[in-house]
């Protein structure tokens, strides 16, 4: 099998998956995952997608990832495996899909408007 990829985002991040068959190996921006993602419920989140196909073991991920935090990068890199996999086989789509694990988190931080201190908070008025 010659090496999948796949890009995936969220927020202001970009992850970009390159996928070959392994042994379960996940390597982000040089370091183990354990390494970049201290956090449990981070991993877990990275992790979805493979230990819902049952594939965790059988396939050596190498990311980049981009701009954001911890939990954008981890979101973006979870739609950019999954998206990865469906290249693979288009048969685990329908099964990624129902989980929302293809669906492209569109919410961004909205704007600062001009007059306000914020997006959307107005200051404050006085009547008098």
């Amino acid at each position: 099998m010659e090496m999948i990829n796949a890009i995936g985002r969220r927020k202001s991040s970009v992850a970009r998956v390159y996928l070959t068959e392994g042994t379960g190996k996940i390597t982000i921006n040089k370091k183990d995952l354990t390494v970049y993602f201290p956090s449990a419920i981070l991993q877990f989140v990275v992790k979805q997608p493979l230990q819902l196909l049952d594939v965790t073991e059988k396939y050596d991920i190498k990311a980049n990832l981009d701009g954001g935090g911890f939990t954008g990068q981890s979101q973006a890199l979870r739609l950019a495996i999954a998206r990865a996999l469906v290249k693979i086989n288009a048969d685990d789509k329908k099964a990624l899909k129902d989980e929302g694990f293809l669906t492209r988190d569109s919410r961004a931080v909205e704007r600062k408007k001009p007059g306000r201190p914020k997006a959307r908070k107005r200051f404050q008025f006085s009547k008098r």
